[in-house]
């Protein structure tokens, strides 16, 4: 059986939690320089999720459950440092007291200059991982290249300098004629859009993926980045599932055993959740947050996180609503099998 050469999945991703200070704090204990940081406060209050990458540069922050544009803070994430990084005093990402996560990403630094689409790009991309991350600019219909050398599964977008919704390709969604792509919203609780004039996202290759004219993720001049996940076995898996309502719900087979899972219905109203293992190491990893939502961490009936995949273990919507369609991206705390096997938690 073939597995990936990632031997040790958190060289790649890693979630860090740490509990702020209110002042400035070096975050360490990554395990190495992130390119691509998600931060969120667990507790005290509501606060925006803040994503902020290596390409647009520290102090830029996007924020995952609004339409904002990019805003700079000298008071967020300030610097990105060997083995984490460094945050300023914004309540956002170091509030006094209180309990904050970050999902972390390797890329490679502040990438480089791309001509595989069309229209060029700037990449920063780590091909062992499946993972790049893709600045560009807004010319229309075209293509841009995004340097993971394999198709994509998932593609998260933002304009980032005017107010929009961010937009998620993800590989399941097909039209029933499965020619036109579909999308959904990260910022939102709605299920997806289909793109019926191909006036959004029109393409995806191993090199490049293509944009329609939808001011979303093209209007001409505008500045966008773009996250973009390939499936690497025993590392990452980008799938779908059917809800059946009730506690003894699907088993979703990744072939690692999950540390990070965000899922969504595609078809229904729900959040955005995320349940990973540093904040509920053992099972049920009942605690989650929402992507689209700033709300506080909340706990509720959960999933179980297994050596091979993840159990739904409850009716709540959020994970479990009958009939309804769910798209996932889960990242691996260790592959299934290689040198380093995953075991029961």
């Amino acid at each position: 059986m073939a597995y990936t050469t990632i031997k040790k999945p958190s060289d790649y991703f890693n979630t860090k939690l740490y509990t702020g200070n209110g002042g400035t704090q070096a975050v360490t204990g990554v395990g190495f320089q992130p390119d691509f940081t998600w931060i969120k406060r667990r507790d005290g209050g509501t606060a925006s999720h803040q994503l902020f990458d290596a390409v647009r540069g520290v102090t830029k922050r996007i924020f995952s459950n609004t339409t904002d544009a990019e805003n700079t803070s000298a008071t967020t994430l300030t610097a990105f440092g060997t083995d984490g990084f460094t945050v300023g005093s914004n309540t956002g990402v170091n509030p006094n007291g209180n309990g904050v996560v970050a999902w972390n990403w390797l890329a490679n630094g502040a990438g480089s200059a791309n001509t595989d689409g069309a229209t060029a790009s700037t990449v920063s991309v780590n091909t062992t991982a499946g993972f790049s991350i893709v600045k560009y600019t807004g010319a229309g219909s075209t293509t841009y290249g995004h340097g993971l050398g394999t198709t994509p599964h998932m593609i998260i977008i933002k304009k980032l300098n005017s107010s929009d919704d961010w937009f998620v390709y993800h590989h399941t969604l097909l039209t029933p004629s499965a020619t036109q792509k579909q999308f959904i919203l990260l910022n939102s609780t709605s299920a997806f859009a289909s793109n019926g004039s191909a006036t959004t996202f029109t393409s995806v290759s191993n090199s490049t993926f293509g944009v329609g004219t939808d001011d979303k993720i093209s209007e001409s001049g505008d500045s966008f980045i773009a996250y973009c996940f390939a499936e690497k076995q025993g590392y990452s898996k980008f799938g779908s599932y059917v809800g059946n309502g009730n506690a003894d719900g699907t088993f979703v087979y990744t072939g690692f055993k999950p540390a990070f899972v965000i899922a969504k219905s595609s078809t229904s109203v729900t959040e955005w959740h995320m349940a990973d293992t540093a904040r509920r190491p053992n099972n049920p990893n009942d605690v989650y947050l929402a992507a689209s939502s700033s709300a506080a961490e909340s706990t509720s009936n959960g999933v179980d996180f297994l050596s091979n995949g993840i159990k739904i273990n409850t009716s709540q919507g959020g994970w479990n609503q009958s009939g309804a369609t769910f798209i996932y991206m889960a990242f691996a705390e260790e592959p299934l099998v290689g040198d380093n096997p995953a075991t029961a938690r």
